[in-house]
């Protein structure tokens, strides 16, 4: 049997070049963009105000948008596992609508849902004359809408196989609803949890076409750093190669950190 495993994992030589060329297309860009890094004038570049100001708030924003997508992500992620309600496939679809939608289509729903004259905003101006966009809270706002269905998605397929053996048990001993979901069911969850977290905050992080639609690019207020990244690209590139070497960086130790999850290759049994 082993022998036979060994023979049948030879890889057909005509897929060796295509796989090849397929690799080597998506590692090149990040290569070269290492490559022709500025390297000795990085702490400069990290010490000018409009880069530091953008990794600040692209920091806070990602960071608020995460805490939002828990409040209420969790709560829908266990809405779309558990009940048995008509229609709970729409909903479902409503929210993965975000990870297939282009993110300026994201950010002119985000308009016409929240702007000063949408069909929710109109009301937050008037009765409490207050408007999202072009605001920092308007950047939490775009990149939430973004990320959050990375969460949503991440928790409801563990919510789907979580052992509800223990959750019944815990009922039986006498503990209430609520206490099942905060001390048997979430603690069950947790290592799929901490993942969909720092997927939807590494989306956030990233997000670029939904902000920059809702909320413009204003300097320390709005300009998060793909925008920031974007901006620098026409006018000083070494800048701009900075702020991308923040990203990479955060990706790398977001791939190490999910290994476990996603990079380790499925062993045969």
């Amino acid at each position: 049997m082993t022998a036979r495993r060994r023979a049948g994992a030879g890889v057909p030589v005509l897929l060796v070049p295509p796989a090849a060329i397929g690799a080597a297309f998506l590692l090149l860009p990040t290569i070269a963009l290492l490559i022709r890094m500025p390297w000795s004038g990085l702490r400069g570049l990290y010490a000018n105000s409009d880069v530091s100001s953008a990794l600040t708030l692209s920091l806070q924003t990602a960071t608020a948008a995460t805490v939002v997508s828990l409040l209420f992500g969790v709560p829908l992620a266990w809405m779309l596992a558990r009940l048995r309600i008509r229609g709970l496939g729409v909903i479902r679809a409503a929210v993965t609508m975000p990870l297939v939608l282009p993110p300026v289509v994201g950010g002119v729903a985000l308009f016409l849902a929240l702007g000063r004259f949408g069909v929710l905003g109109r009301y937050l101006d008037q009765w409490f004359g207050f408007t999202l966009p072009f605001t920092k809270y308007g950047v939490v706002a775009a990149e939430t809408f973004v990320a959050m269905p990375f969460l949503v998605i991440t928790a409801e397929g563990a919510f789907r196989v979580a052992d509800r053996g223990l959750e019944e048990a815990a009922a039986t001993l006498g503990a209430s609803r609520l206490a099942v979901f905060w001390r048997v069911t979430l603690p069950g969850i947790g290592p799929s949890l901490v993942a969909g977290t720092v997927l939807c905050w590494a989306r956030a992080l990233g997000e670029f076409g939904a902000t920059i639609t809702f909320n413009g690019s204003l300097a320390g207020k709005t300009e998060v750093m793909p925008i920031a990244i974007s901006k620098a690209l026409e006018t000083n590139p070494d800048q701009a190669e900075a702020l991308s070497l923040v990203l990479i960086a955060i990706a790398l130790v977001i791939l190490a950190a999910l290994r476990e999850q996603w990079l380790r290759p499925a062993v045969s049994p």
